[in-house]
């Protein structure tokens, strides 16, 4: 299995940076069927070959995730896609 854990600075409020994570979130469980809850200030994530959570720090947004088999294979462009979603949404 393949790991990311990726800090990604922000300079939003808590609050705006939790509604952009929230759609995030909603698009991950529109286009990839996984599973989002929050779990205080962060969204645990889960799906098919997919467990991981994006919590929203003060002035940092942080992805961790486990790839599972099929994923791993992929995890350099998993991890360049969440990369770019986060800085074209919080930057």
């Amino acid at each position: 299995m393949a790991r990311i854990d990726i800090l990604h600075p922000h300079t939003r409020s808590a609050d705006e940076a939790r509604t952009i994570v929230e759609g995030i979130a909603a698009q991950l469980r529109e286009h990839y069927g996984l599973s989002g809850t929050w779990q205080g200030d962060a969204v645990v994530l889960s799906g098919p070959g997919l467990q991981g959570l994006v919590e929203v720090l003060p002035q940092q947004v942080r992805v961790s995730a486990e790839l599972g088999f099929l994923l791993s294979a992929l995890r350099g462009q998993v991890e360049g896609e969440i990369r770019r979603v986060l800085g074209e949404r919080l930057d």
